[in-house]
């Protein structure tokens, strides 16, 4: 696997790739990679025949007082676990590289009506930083497919749009979130619990699975099934910063007669923010 710093690098490498035939597959990343990191590796190998990855921890999308400055940052850990997983580029540029005229003037992407609410409602201008950065990215690469975990159903609803909107010629791909055997949803964050806090964790996973078969049982009071867990997450030490039921494609607020649903949580053990997702197709086979 090779390692390149430079947009100019990058490039070369893929029209090689091109060149020989290949189709491009692509995985961006922040690194402090984990298995639901690999998975995607792994997953972008069985798809093309050449797999890209980068590793950009992007100060666009973080917000006054959020962690950017402590996001663990592991490139030598992260290149094995690309390696073994058979990755056969990572793109690993500075914020110089990315960025180089600075970010006060950076033409930024924003995706209405997706990016609002949820995440976007509690970190303003998150999403914008994501749908700028990951744009920057699909153009520098210009794969023909690229995955994403479920894990941040949001963004991905949000990446779907721009590729759409922008008529990105580039497949998207959303892949199960990967859990740890209590079901908490592994995330680079995760590493900021405390061991007492890990083990309070997955309350966070079976929150969602209440609510889930609760809707399976015939109930469709929404904002009633929420008000009951969001007990539960404070009883059990968490904060909880939003917990709802939205349709699973447009994202708006889930009503009664909707079937495609997708349940969504954020919400703080101590100072680290967990998020997670269920997704649920009433109309899907049992």
């Amino acid at each position: 696997m090779n390692t390149v710093k430079t947009v100019r690098e990058l490039r070369a490498a893929v029209a090689r790739a091109r060149n020989e035939g290949k189709r491009i597959g692509f995985v961006p990343t922040m690194g402090n990679l984990h298995s639901g990191h690999v998975a995607l590796i792994t997953k972008a190998t069985q798809r093309v025949d050449f797999v890209v990855a980068s590793i950009f921890v992007n100060p666009l999308q973080f917000g006054a007082g959020e962690d950017l400055d402590k996001y663990p940052r592991t490139l030598a850990a992260d290149q094995e676990k690309l390696l073994e997983a058979g990755c056969d580029l990572l793109f690993a540029p500075t914020v110089e590289e990315m960025y180089p005229d600075g970010m006060a003037g950076q033409t930024r992407v924003s995706v209405p009506q997706l990016s609002e609410g949820l995440c976007g409602a509690s970190r303003p201008g998150h999403f914008e930083g994501v749908a700028t950065v990951v744009s920057k990215l699909f153009n520098m690469v210009q794969p023909d497919l690229a995955i994403f975990g479920q894990k941040d159903f949001q963004q991905l609803a949000v990446i779907r749009a721009l590729a759409h909107d922008l008529n990105m010629p580039i497949q998207i791909i959303g892949e199960p979130t990967v859990r740890a055997a209590d079901g908490l949803a592994l995330s680079s964050r995760n590493g900021f619990l405390s061991e007492k806090q890990r083990a309070v964790a997955p309350v966070v996973y079976r929150t969602l699975n209440a609510i889930a078969e609760s809707i399976k049982q015939g109930e469709r009071d929404f904002p009633a099934l929420i008000n009951t867990q969001i007990k539960q997450l404070e009883a059990a030490g968490l904060r909880p910063d939003y917990l709802e039921v939205r349709h699973a494609l447009t994202l708006r607020p889930a009503t009664a007669q909707d079937r495609d649903l997708v349940i969504l949580v954020a919400a703080f053990l101590g100072t680290t923010r967990l998020i997670d997702n269920l997704h649920l197709n009433l109309d899907a086979p049992a």
